[in-house]
């Protein structure tokens, strides 16, 4: 069993900055690739990023590619994820997302482990 708590969302004004911050608890000594999903009102939910268990791999959808970044501290059991320059269409609840994989350097996620979410909000 693994537990996910999101952390980091807030109001912010379109250009500026949020750092999602995602903790993991429980059974986490296997090996899990990780990512973001969101989803806005009236929206289906849609991949944001996710990253391998080596962090050596990342992926990225195209609307938030070169302004986000994730990565993740395995010692923690913390996945991250920096957004830059965020825009009105950013404006979701954002969900941490976890799968066990066999293989380090899967970023593949399908959402085995889904945490509560968090909402981010981009507004002047």
């Amino acid at each position: 069993q693994v537990q996910l708590v999101e952390s980091g969302g807030g109001l912010v004004h379109p250009g500026g900055s949020l750092r999602l911050s995602c903790a993991a608890s429980g059974r986490t000594f296997s090996n899990y690739a990780m990512g973001w999903f969101r989803q806005a009102p009236g929206k289906e939910r849609e991949f944001v990023a996710s990253i391998s268990w080596s962090a050596r791999s990342t992926n990225y959808a195209d609307s938030v590619k070169g302004r986000f970044t994730i990565s993740r501290d395995n010692a923690k059991n913390t996945v991250y994820l920096q957004m830059n320059n965020l825009e009105p269409e950013d404006t979701a609840e954002y969900y941490c997302v976890a799968d066990y994989v066999l293989s380090p350097e899967i970023t593949k996620i399908r959402g085995n482990y889904w945490g509560q979410g968090t909402q981010v909000t981009v507004s002047s």
